[in-house]
């Protein structure tokens, strides 16, 4: 007997974009694969040292909200860093309720699978980014459904530098740092600034890019968690670069560059972080979650 096995294959992701946040993302070149088979019985490999071999591994419990994982051999192999602010969580659960519908051919649309992990996730931004790849405009739920994000195509001569700290910085800490209420001033100022960006993407125009990736509501009072990162995020433009937003809930800084200046603002960057952090070229990809041929 043939026995059936699946690779998905999910981008990491960065959310928030500076003003866009829970609604902003975009899809990165560094990815998380997935390799579900058939067999006698039930197994993980999760490929990183600390991650759970069992039931209770993301992908799994992912999975096993559209299918039993019993007899299923599940093997991560994984370049995204955890708890950096890099969307790992939403890779895995996509990666599990992708090779669930692929490995049993059930049939769900990307929408469907889309709506299932955001609310496993808990929010849809880095959700919606692993998914449908590019960037994406996540709107609010409405009557207890998510709608389609938007959906963007990266502009045109724009990569991305990440600088990736070495401590983590748990999602929980960083919403807790968040404030209960903002100024009206400073909601105003967010919307302008994410209003600039988007219609910066859409057209690839760096002026509006870089006008837009400012933010008041949740990278200043996030400081206190990483001051080293928001520090380089005022100190991107001075190194070249168009500018620089948090990653999600950091600490990772997440550098947008001009394609020609990319490599000097790279090696500026590896002497500014020397020994804090690991500077990583990585692009923008329009792929969101994939399941190639065997």
């Amino acid at each position: 007997m043939t026995r059936r096995r699946r690779l998905v294959r999910v981008p990491a992701s960065s959310a928030n974009l500076g003003p866009g946040f829970d609604v902003l993302a975009a899809a990165l070149a560094l990815h998380l694969e997935l390799e579900v088979s058939e067999a006698d019985e039930f197994s993980v490999d999760p490929g990183h040292e600390g991650v759970p071999a069992d039931r209770r591994n993301l992908c799994v419990r992912a999975f096993e909200e559209l299918h039993p994982a019993s007899g299923v051999r599940f093997r991560v192999r994984s370049e995204i860093p955890l708890a950096r602010g890099l969307g790992s969580s939403a890779a895995a659960i996509v990666a599990g309720l992708f090779a669930a519908d692929h490995l049993y051919e059930l049939g769900l649309s990307r929408e469907e699978i889309y709506e299932r992990a955001a609310r496993l996730e808990g929010h849809p931004d880095n959700v919606a980014a692993a998914v449908f790849g590019g960037f994406v405009a996540c709107p609010a739920a409405e009557d207890g459904r998510l709608p389609t994000p938007v959906r963007l195509e990266p502009p045109q001569g724009v990569e991305g530098i990440l600088v990736i700290p070495g401590e983590e910085v748990p999602t929980e800490a960083a919403r807790a740092a968040l404030p209960k209420e903002v100024s009206l001033e400073d909601a105003a100022a967010n919307v302008a600034a994410a209003s600039q960006l988007v219609l910066g993407i859409e057209r690839s125009d760096l002026g509006l890019i870089r006008r837009g990736l400012a933010d008041r509501l949740h990278q200043p009072h996030r400081g206190p968690l990483y001051p080293r990162s928001l520090e380089l995020v005022a100190q991107a433009e001075e190194l070249g670069a168009i500018g620089a937003t948090i990653s999600g809930a950091g600490p990772t800084v997440l550098v947008w560059c001009f394609w020609q200046d990319t490599g000097k603002v790279a090696a500026a960057l590896e002497e500014r972080v020397e020994g804090w952090a690991e500077v990583r070229r990585v692009p923008f990809t329009a792929q969101g979650a994939d399941v190639p041929e065997l």
